[in-house]
C-alpha cells in the first residue's frame, strides 16, 4: 500500500516547479489528475532530446499523473473543474499570479465547491508584494536571491546549477507544507491556502553563507566546488580526471597527509589547523594539486578508501547508470515506455510500509480525458459533446 493513497490531487502545473511537487506525492501514492490546456505542458515543446514523440524533459516530472485536455476559458468547463474540485484533497497550480483568477480556478472560486481543500500557488515572488505580478524563470529567481553570487569558479562568472534547482526545491518545499497542511486538517477539519515563492526558497537556500555574511559583513565570493568554512574539501584534477575529496576534520587532515605521503605538512604551521589552511588555502591547494596530478582517480580512491577519508570520482550520468549502490537500491528502473523499456531514476522514498514508486509512465496529452470524465459521472453522450465542442480533447494511449 502507499502512504498517499486515495489522496485526490488536481494538478494545473506546468513547466517543473509545479510538476516536481504532484510528482513527489504521485511517487508516495496520491491520484493525480494533470489538467492540461489545448497546446499541452508547455514542457512537451522544450526538445530536442526526444523519446518516441515525447519530450524527455516532460518525462522526468509527469510520471503516476493522468491527463485531461481541456480549454479551461471555454465555458463548458467549469461544470468539468467543479466536480474534479468536489472530489479532491489538493489543488496546485503555478500560474503567474492573478492568471488563476481569472481562468475561475483561484482559492476563493474554488473553496466554494470544496472549503476543505488545500491550495497551492507556486510563483517565481510569491502571490504578495512590490513584485508578485513581475514574470519569473528558474535563472531568475537564482540570481535575485544571491545563490548564483556564490556559485561558480573563483574569479570566474556566477553561473547556474546543472539542473533546474530554484523548480526543483520550490516542488520539494510545495509538497512539504502541502503535507503540513494535510496534518493540519485532519486535526482541525479545515483546508488552506499555500503561497510558494521560488525567490524565498532560494533565499532560505543560502543558510550558512548568510550567516557567515551576518557575522563579518563581507559577501561570500565563489569558490567554485571549494567549501567556505573547509580546506580541503572540494573537487582536484588528477591525473586522468577529477575526484571530490573531503577533509572535515582534524583527524582526517593526518590521514590525509599519510595516504599521500606528505607527512611534513602535518606539522607545517601554515596548515596544523582547519583555520590556518583557510588563511592559507591558495598554498595548500596548490601543493595539494600537484601531488594529485601524479595518480589516476582509481589510485586516490584506492589510497583513500584505505584510510577512512571521503572521496568520489566525479561521476558523468552515464557512471550514475552503473553507479553499484544506486543499482542495489533500485534508483536506477527500467520502466514500460510504448513499445519499449527506457531508464528512469526510481523514487527515492524508501520506507519499510510504504516505500514511492513508480505506477504510471508520463501520460500523453489528454490520454485520459475519456477516463476522467466518466469517473466524475459525465454520460457517454456528454463526454462526446465536450470532445465536439473542443472544451477536451483526447489522444490515444501508447502503444
Amino acid at each position: 500500500m502507499e502512504s498517499l493513497k486515495g489522496l485526490k490531487v488536481l494538478d494545473f502545473t506546468q513547466a517543473m516547479s509545479g510538476p516536481v511537487a504532484s510528482m513527489i506525492l504521485g511517487d508516495l501514492g496520491a491520484d493525480v489528475i494533470k489538467v492540461e490546456p489545448p497546446a499541452g505542458d508547455q514542457s512537451r515543446s522544450w526538445a530536442p532530446p526526444f523519446i518516441d514523440d515525447e519530450s524527455a524533459y516532460y518525462i522526468s516530472v509527469n510520471r503516476n499523473k493522468k491527463s485531461i485536455c481541456m480549454d479551461l476559458k471555454h465555458p463548458d468547463a467549469t461544470e468539468i473543474i467543479k466536480k474534479l474540485v468536489e472530489k479532491s484533497d489538493i489543488v496546485i497550480e503555478n500560474f503567474r499570479p492573478g492568471t488563476a483568477k481569472k481562468l475561475g480556478i483561484d482559492y476563493e472560486s474554488l473553496k466554494n465547491y470544496n472549503n476543505k481543500i488545500i491550495y497551492c500557488s507556486i510563483s517565481g515572488f510569491g502571490q504578495t508584494g512590490p513584485d508578485a505580478s513581475m514574470p519569473s524563470y528558474d535563472l531568475i529567481a537564482l540570481a535575485r536571491s544571491g545563490l548564483m553570487s556564490i556559485t561558480g569558479e573563483k574569479n570566474g562568472d556566477p553561473v547556474k546549477f546543472g539542473v533546474p534547482i530554484t523548480d526543483i526545491t520550490s516542488g520539494l518545499f510545495a509538497t512539504i507544507s502541502i503535507l503540513a497542511a494535510l496534518n493540519y486538517r485532519n486535526i482541525t477539519g479545515r483546508g488552506q491556502y499555500i503561497d510558494i515563492s521560488m525567490l524565498d526558497v532560494n533565499s532560505y537556500l543560502l543558510v550558512n553563507q548568510f550567516m557567515n555574511y551576518i557575522a563579518t559583513g563581507i559577501n561570500p565570493e565563489r569558490l567554485g566546488s571549494a567549501h567556505p568554512s573547509i580546506v580541503p574539501y572540494q573537487v582536484f584534477k588528477a591525473g586522468d580526471d577529477y575526484i571530490a575529496v573531503t577533509v572535515g576534520t582534524e583527524k582526517l587532515w593526518g590521514l590525509f597527509c599519510s595516504a599521500l605521503n606528505i607527512e611534513n605538512l602535518k606539522n607545517d604551521d601554515r596548515f596544523s589547523t582547519n583555520e590556518k589552511r583557510l588563511e592559507n588555502r591558495d598554498e595548500l591547494i596548490n601543493i595539494i594539486n600537484n601531488e594529485f596530478k601524479k595518480y589516476t582517480v582509481d589510485e586516490l580512491i584506492k589510497k583513500f578508501n584505505e584510510y577512512g577519508i571521503p572521496c568520489s570520482r566525479v561521476n558523468k550520468i552515464s557512471d550514475v547508470i552503473m553507479d553499484k549502490q544506486l543499482n542495489y537500491r533500485e534508483m536506477i528502473k527500467d520502466v514500460h515506455f510504448g513499445n519499449k523499456n527506457i531508464k528512469m531514476l526510481n523514487s527515492p522514498f524508501k520506507m519499510s510500509e510504504t516505500p514511492g514508486g513508480i505506477r504510471l509512465m508520463s501520460p500523453r496529452l489528454g490520454e485520459h480525458s475519456r477516463e476522467i470524465l466518466k469517473n466524475l459521472g459525465f454520460s457517454d453522450e456528454k463526454i462526446k459533446d465536450l470532445i465536439n465542442n473542443k472544451t477536451v480533447s483526447y489522444l490515444m494511449p501508447r502503444q
